[in-house]
């Protein structure tokens, strides 16, 4: 895995390289870019880039006066951009969507294509069935329950947790991995709650989605029919935000759609990307 140094600290990342059309891609609290790996092997002529960005599954901490709320982070993905160079790049998100936030920063000069794939949109940060986790990190040792969580079958399984989000379920294996660094760091805990607790109010939330609409180049609403944690509807709503959409709705899958439906996933940024 390589690394580059941030303003926030230093950032791991996976790159297939290669001189082929440039997507970047997001992921969850509480995962890695193994949340594409289903994915990115179908999708052979792409440089393919997975930054493992500061939610609690990186390994090294951030700097202690880091911003990690939801702003921050999308500021981060704006600094790996810039400092790796990256030109017409495809930002693709699914899960965590505070990515949207590059636009309304006004960091997106490097973002030719945007993928939003059943991701937290409008007011829905964090989705309903995430909020008592968050709201427990806003208490004193919160964080460090919330770590202790992290190993038992409810947190991972459950259908109100983490077992909604992939209709075909997790390994506990790559759940041991996700987890570990928030269960052994205190400073990766430090990074978590940081996190957890840094979305806007939600009036805040809507105001700045209105700000999506300067984004004028294309942008393609990958949404899973059966979503559990992203309302099916925020679909439609996110794509007449934008000047240049269009919604492709995915069967078969839950918000997780690299892994429930990794070919339809992959197909569709195929057909997209170009």
């Amino acid at each position: 895995m390589l690394s580059v140094e941030l303003p926030c600290g230093p950032i791991a990342y996976d790159d297939t390289g290669g001189d082929g059309p440039v997507l970047v891609f997001g992921h969850g609290l509480l995962m890695d870019g193994r949340q594409w790996r289903k994915v990115i092997p179908l999708l052979t002529g792409y440089r393919c880039i997975t930054p493992t960005l500061p939610m609690g599954a990186h390994r090294t901490p951030m700097n202690a006066d880091a911003d990690l709320t939801q702003t921050g982070m999308a500021n981060i993905v704006a600094d790996f951009l810039d400092a790796l160079d990256l030109q017409d790049v495809t930002l693709v998100l699914n899960d965590w969507g505070g990515g949207q936030f590059v636009i309304t920063e006004g960091r997106d000069k490097r973002v030719a294509r945007l993928v939003l794939a059943s991701c937290e949109a409008f007011d829905n940060f964090p989705p309903k069935p995430a909020r008592p986790a968050m709201a427990l990190c806003r208490l004193p040792g919160g964080g460090w329950v919330l770590s202790r969580m992290l190993g038992t079958r409810f947190f991972r399984h459950s259908r109100q947790a983490y077992g909604g989000l992939a209709k075909s379920g997790l390994p506990d294996a790559l759940f041991d991995e996700w987890f570990r660094p928030a269960v052994d760091s205190a400073q990766i805990r430090r990074d978590l709650v940081k996190f957890g607790t840094g979305s806007p109010s939600r009036r805040r939330l809507l105001e700045m989605s209105r700000g999506l609409s300067a984004f004028d180049r294309p942008v393609l609403v990958l949404w899973a029919r059966e979503d559990r944690m992203m309302p099916v509807e925020h679909a439609d709503r996110l794509a007449a935000l934008f000047p240049d959409a269009r919604t492709v709705l995915v069967d078969d899958s839950w918000t997780l759609i690299p892994e429930d439906q990794p070919e339809a996933m992959a197909r569709a940024l195929r057909e997209f990307v170009g």
